[in-house]
């Protein structure tokens, strides 16, 4: 990925005296908020952020007392902080001990091993689901006694609608794995759950050959056009992966270095369901089971007979991989699924028509904010921080609260499953460990919104968005946090500067450049 120069934060604490807590919203600690606020105030007009629009709001999570408002109000695109709707609604609309279903079922006689009939596949949009699970559902299929299909292998992805792609995504980032294709019937290569993906492995030969390029999982669905080598020892990797749009075709090129390790990139494909029915067609093939028919798309007979069934982790764990780190395919199967569970249609329109209605419940305006997809990669989503913050402290006293919270990446922890896209940042301040928040980062965006406590004890919820940045945003949202988590009431608060470093490219999320 390309890098560029970006800013990171530096604190400078001086002793604090040992005072007692304060409560950030009484009038004893008046002088120290005034100096939080204006603390937080120039670190959200630096110089660096001229001509860009940024919000911040920072409220007691206990009390919902305003702590520090600067255009809260204004709308701005959320980026990935979207996710914070999506996967609050989701929990209520589905409950947390939702299970995805993936069934294989038969429609037609069956006599000695031989199907006079269909054999179906079933999605309802698993993101969950590994080659290693088709295999082991084509196994069942196999010991319920079929070894014979005289029908076809049909896929049945009408849980959703065959709408792929969402309004206002980017067409140059289809072929990124971070923009996968949305399907009822999909698989995801590895345990992260990137559904719709498949991962390509480019490994060194001998200098001057070809590079060796394999995917995972194997198959045939996709067309490889190697025209990658392997180059000198200890020469630099520049090898590219892309997929040609609109096809199966993806294009690797540049050269890795002899004796180096292989290269690893994520590919979309074009339509999921085409790879799942093929990788589940060659495990019924290496389970004994031939099919004569060919393939096709379809919909299950109501009496087909169930043959073997796959199931999801519940919602309540689903969380953790999609908040941690920002799953764009999660949310948006999840907006379909909840489109299904309540208006019983499969679509971005159904479903965030029922994700909206919730909001309401939380004492947020539905009617003040506008939402086209679940994961904020549409460029028409509009949220305000004052939104945000509202979500932020009603969901606290839902059921599903804390592994909704526990989903939230935490500052500074190195493990991916616990820091997710905040593992790399606030290291070694207050913040670490203290802060959970989501991320957000599309060109030009950024967001941070969560949960800090003070110094002293006292609970917040922040949220900050900015739009039309031209440097990254991210080391003054650390800015904020790291002031909010060594805030102490009556104490000197410490100083606090941004400092340039060399940084990963700050468009992206770090977890979908695979680099946190």
């Amino acid at each position: 990925m390309p890098r560029s120069r970006s800013f990171a934060l530096v604190l400078a604490a001086v002793a604090l005296a040992a005072v007692p807590a304060a409560d950030l919203a009484t009038p004893a600690s008046a002088q120290a908020d005034d100096a939080l606020s204006r603390d937080l105030d120039a670190i959200i007009t630096s110089p660096a952020l001229d001509g860009a629009d940024v919000g911040l709001v920072v409220r007691h999570a206990g009390t919902g007392a305003v702590v520090f408002s600067r255009d809260g109000d204004r709308r701005g695109q959320p980026a990935s902080n979207a996710k914070l709707i999506s996967s609050a609604a989701a929990l209520e609309l589905l409950g947390p001990d939702h299970r995805f279903r993936t069934t294989a079922a038969a429609s037609g006689r069956l006599r000695a091993g031989v199907l006079t009939g269909d054999l179906h596949l079933r999605g309802t949009g698993d993101p969950t689901v590994l080659a290693a699970d088709y295999d082991a559902l084509a196994a069942e299929v196999a010991r319920s006694g079929v070894k014979l299909v005289r029908g076809r292998l049909v896929a049945d992805d009408s849980w959703f609608d065959p709408v792929r792609l969402g309004t206002g995504w980017a067409w140059d980032d289809e072929p990124y794995y971070y923009n996968a294709q949305i399907s009822a019937l999909t698989v995801s290569p590895d345990t992260d759950y990137d559904a719709g993906t498949v991962i390509v492995r480019v490994a060194p030969g001998t200098a001057g050959q070809p590079a060796t390029v394999t995917t995972d999982p194997p198959t045939d669905y996709v067309t490889i056009a190697n025209s990658a080598v392997t180059g000198a020892p200890g020469s630099a990797s520049s090898v590219t992966v892309e997929r040609r749009h609109g096809t199966n075709v993806i294009d690797v090129r540049g050269s890795v270095p002899a004796g180096g390790a292989a290269e690893s990139e994520w590919s979309t494909v074009w339509e999921p369901t085409g790879l799942v029915t093929s990788l589940f067609h060659d495990a019924l093939t290496r389970h004994g089971v031939r099919v004569l028919g060919g393939t096709a798309t379809g919909t299950t007979p109501a009496d087909a007979r169930v043959l073997g069934e796959h199931l999801s982790m519940p919602l309540s764990q689903l969380v953790v991989p999609f908040m941690k780190l920002s799953n764009n395919m999660h949310a948006e199967i999840l907006v379909k699924t909840a489109g299904r569970a309540v208006f019983g249609e499969g679509s971005w329109q159904a479903g965030l028509r029922a994700m909206t209605a919730e909001l309401g419940e939380w004492g947020v305006d539905a009617a003040a904010l506008s939402l086209r997809d679940g994961s904020g990669l549409s460029r028409m989503d509009q949220v305000s921080p004052d939104q945000l913050a509202a979500l932020l402290l009603a969901v606290r006293h839902e059921p599903w609260f804390q592994p909704w919270y526990d989903s939230l990446p935490v500052a500074g922890k190195s493990d991916r499953m616990v820091g997710g896209t905040l593992r790399n940042r606030m290291r070694g301040t207050p913040a670490e460990g203290n802060v959970r928040a989501k991320t957000g980062t599309l060109t030009g965006v950024s967001a941070l919104s969560g949960y800090v406590t003070t110094a002293d004890g006292t609970p917040l919820v922040f949220a900050m968005i900015s739009n039309d940045t031209l440097t990254s945003a991210k080391p003054f949202e650390d800015a904020v946090a790291v002031r909010l988590a060594g805030h102490r009431g009556g104490a000197t608060p410490p100083a606090v500067r941004v400092a340039p470093e060399q940084a990963p490219d700050p468009r992206w999320e770090c977890s979908w450049t695979k680099s946190c």
